[in-house]
């Protein structure tokens, strides 16, 4: 699962400079309102995937106003826009799988727009089902290195979670099924272990190797992508080395 981390690690530090230029509230907007509108509604204590989304914006500072009224809007008690769930999938450098989930509230404009960031990249979208067998959906709570190993492990094993990593670097990450991440989430900080990130995700088990020229075109496809208002979550099974992401960074 290694692979993944990077990725993921990426995506963190993408995040971290999308928030700097406020993209990150834009997307975490649409992301609590296609959730509120979905199985549980408005209310975060009978809606998982709310609740995380809540979560999540107020990890970035969103203010709890902003939350409340995203809310009532996507329930109907204000005035707001209709945003749709739409999945992209593709292939980017050196035939990497890619998936992309979108809100939009134009399609058309959507498909324009992430269709022009893989041919930039030399990629290129494929059909519906082209890449996404290759992934999985699962949790991920994320630790840094300081943590404590044996209170971790002992906290993740009694709460139910399926496999506990370590990196090179010496952070952690546990990961969960779907259905175990809040759970596992809550046991972990009752324990007193502060996770550094935690999130449901998409995992490939398959991964595709690249070359210090793919990997940095890969990088770029990223970026243009994330770029996007319309994307919420870039996905790939493309393993780049540490010694090829040292020397591109």
């Amino acid at each position: 699962m290694a692979g993944h981390s990077k990725w993921a690690n990426i995506r963190h530090r993408k995040g971290a400079q999308d928030a700097k230029r406020g993209k990150i509230f834009t997307k975490m907007i649409r992301e609590i309102t296609v959730a509120a509108k979905g199985a549980g509604g408005g209310d975060p204590a009978n809606n998982p995937s709310l609740r995380t989304a809540i979560d999540k914006a107020l990890g970035a500072n969103m203010k709890r106003d902003t939350i409340d009224n995203t809310i009532k809007k996507a329930i109907g008690a204000l005035d707001g826009v209709h945003y749709e769930a739409v999945r992209y999938e593709g292939y980017g450098p050196g035939g990497t799988a890619v998936m992309v989930n979108c809100l939009t509230d134009n399609r058309n404009r959507t498909v324009a727009d992430v269709r022009h960031a893989f041919s930039k990249a030399g990629g290129n979208l494929g059909t519906d089902g082209s890449v996404a067998y290759l992934f999985r959906k699962l949790g991920i709570i994320s630790f840094a290195a300081e943590v404590n190993e044996d209170s971790l492990m002992e906290a993740a094993m009694e709460a139910g979670a399926e496999d506990v990593l370590q990196h090179e670097d010496g952070s952690w990450e546990l990961f969960t099924s779907v259905e175990d991440f809040e759970s596992v989430k809550s046991a972990v900080i009752a324990a007193g272990l502060q996770p550094e990130n935690a999130e449901i995700t998409m995992h490939a088990d398959t991964k595709t190797g690249l070359n210090a020229d793919d990997a940095e075109k890969m990088l770029k496809l990223i970026d243009r992508l994330e770029d996007l208002d319309d994307v919420q979550d870039v996905y790939s099974n493309a393993d780049i080395s540490d010694d090829i992401m040292a020397s591109l960074h």
